[in-house]
């Protein structure tokens, strides 16, 4: 099974992500916040994250770098209610595989997620 991890400090998001992508064939472990889903990539290894950018404390930007130091093979999806191109950029100039606004479209979720796949994959 393909192991994807979303960090995000909303729980009603969390728990509707975890129960849409379980249905798409992964398992999906959960961290409210940067810093706990740091150490569960840490231990866990996921090749996919999905994480949100305005949270409290550290930010998703963190995440997001942090784990790209520790895998920089891992495919790490951008998720955030505050998308602008000012933001848009500097995820990807911090290597993140895609940039999605919330609420979330199902169709450009998936689609960001046969991206990354495809990408594994070549890896």
């Amino acid at each position: 099974m393909k192991k994807l991890l979303i960090i995000d400090d909303e729980v009603p998001t969390l728990s509707m992500l975890k129960l849409f992508l379980s249905t798409l064939g992964y398992t999906v472990l959960t961290a409210e916040n940067a810093e706990d889903g740091i150490e569960i990539f840490k231990k866990e290894k996921p090749s996919i994250v999905l994480t949100d950018i305005k949270m409290p404390g550290k930010d998703g930007f963190l995440a997001l770098s942090r784990i790209k130091s520790i895998a920089p093979a891992a495919e790490v999806i951008v998720i955030t209610g505050h998308g602008d191109k000012d933001l848009a950029q500097k995820a990807f100039d911090l290597n993140a595989s895609d940039f999605l606004n919330k609420p979330l479209d199902t169709e450009a979720l998936e689609k960001a997620l046969r991206k990354a796949e495809d990408r594994l994959k070549e890896t």
